[in-house]
């Protein structure tokens, strides 16, 4: 297996310096559209331990309530059981892991929740040669789904997977239906998209490729989904329910995520950690919604894994 260089792992940390830079970017002209002044503010930190990142923060606009597109490159003397469970051979090694790490909560309720995650990881057992692999992908959590939009965002996912074989697309939205699974509530988080994890399948320089591919394309598929729902009309009991499928939003990463759990396990930047949590989520006793609703539609239909590239295009 090819190893990286160092002068391919500054190759990886100045592309997701860069892909963090323009999402953010973006992401500011869409409030500029709405009148808004609200920016993303930068938090540079490092960490004892070594590393350190850019946190960069948008709160109170009026496009995006609260948003996190977080850069970080950390040192880790001894990996803990988050890393290991699935490669015991590396328990205990040194490493590095560096990412960018995206969460976008909108505050009108017709514009999804979005996720996103590239990241590279390299861990260095003792008298072993290194072992690297890469990880991420992009998911998509709407309250108010619109159909053009989910057929979009996974018709991206597909055509970005396509020169990396026939098959990658199924396999990381399958991944990512299995991962983003709110066991106790028997619900998908969303709607999917992709995920994946240690990727070392092809040589590094294709899958850095990928990982460079995916977050392009999540930049691509999201501006396309505010600037067709941004500037909706909603309703004050939209936004009630807005707020309370937020709350599952919250369940999922603090219960299930692995990302958050590495990050508290390391040692990691609390505030940087949990940016992904939204400034406000509810959560009511046993509601009841219409059985014609959208909102009953959403759980009964929406939060289920689909074909919907086949189901949508019909």
């Amino acid at each position: 297996m090819q190893h990286p260089t160092p002068a391919d792992i500054q190759r990886v940390r100045e592309f997701l310096l860069d892909l963090q830079a323009r999402i953010c970017s973006a992401l500011e002209q869409q409030e500029q559209k709405n009148g808004s002044t609200v920016q993303f503010n930068a938090d540079h930190w490092t960490r004892p331990e070594g590393g350190g990142g850019i946190s960069r923060v948008i709160q109170d606009g009026e496009v995006i309530e609260k948003g996190g597109v977080m850069f970080s490159h950390i040192d880790i003397t001894k990996l803990p059981a988050s890393a290991t469970e699935r490669h015991p051979d590396i328990a205990g090694a040194q490493a590095q892991a560096m990412g960018v790490s995206v969460v976008i909560h909108p505050k009108n309720p017709n514009v999804p929740t979005s996720h996103a995650n590239v990241r590279l990881f390299i861990a260095e057992p003792e008298g072993k040669a290194p072992i690297w692999w890469f990880g991420g992908g992009f998911d998509l959590t709407p309250f108010y789904p619109n159909d053009s939009d989910i057929l979009a965002w996974h018709q991206k996912a597909h055509d970005l997977c396509a020169p990396f074989g026939d098959t990658l697309y199924a396999k990381h939205k399958q991944w990512c239906d299995d991962y983003f699974y709110l066991k106790h509530r028997d619900e998908q988080r969303g709607v999917g998209g992709l995920f994946f994890d240690d990727l070392n399948c092809w040589d590094f320089e294709k899958c850095f490729e990928y990982i460079q591919a995916v977050g392009n394309g999540y930049l691509e598929a999201i501006l396309a989904i505010f600037k067709n729902n941004q500037d909706k009309a909603y309703t004050e009991a939209q936004r009630d329910f807005q707020l309370y499928r937020r709350g599952r939003y919250v369940e999922y990463n603090l219960v299930y995520d692995r990302g958050t759990l590495f990050g508290l396990q390391t040692g990691g930047r609390i505030e940087s950690i949990l940016v992904s949590l939204p400034n406000l989520a509810a959560w009511s006793y046993r509601p009841v919604w219409d059985e014609q609703s959208p909102e009953k539609r959403l759980v009964d239909y929406y939060l289920k894994p689909r074909d919907w590239l086949t189901e949508l295009s019909n």
